[in-house]
């Protein structure tokens, strides 16, 4: 369900966002502001899929925010074919590897870094180029 611009939930997202992007979080540094949606029918708390951030539950919070942009700039980096391509391989090749779903998608190098930095708010204004590169 995508709320409304009026509507207080979004304003209070917007009012979290603003906060990550004045703490040079969130891609600020690219000048970049995503669009955060309430989806309900997720069958996951959020998903990146540039420029949107999807979430299952109303007021995510700052922590869930920054994991989701790190999956933004990782998507602005690569390009989005080359970074969806990228993920399923390397989740398959995951899922060879521990024969196992969860553990499979823990060790994608994409959510390695997100993951290991989703608490460090200042993380995408001191984040290398292609930072998940040392997760490989």
């Amino acid at each position: 369900m995508i709320r409304s611009f009026n509507n207080p939930t979004f304003s209070f997202i917007m009012q979290v966002l603003d906060k990550l992007y004045k703490s040079d979080c969130c891609l600020s540094s690219m000048k970049f502001k995503g669009f955060l949606f309430n989806a309900s029918f997720l069958w996951v708390e959020a998903i990146a899929l540039f420029p949107f951030i999807l979430v299952k539950r109303k007021g995510p919070g700052n922590v869930l925010i920054n994991h989701e942009c790190i999956h933004l700039r990782q998507q602005l980096e690569m390009g989005l074919i080359l970074f969806y391509i990228w993920y399923f391989v390397e989740y398959l090749i995951r899922f060879l590897q521990y024969k196992n779903h969860y553990l499979a998608y823990l060790h994608i190098s994409f959510e390695q870094e997100a993951y290991g930095n989703e608490g460090n708010l200042n993380y995408l204004g001191q984040r290398r180029f292609w930072a998940f590169w040392k997760y490989l």
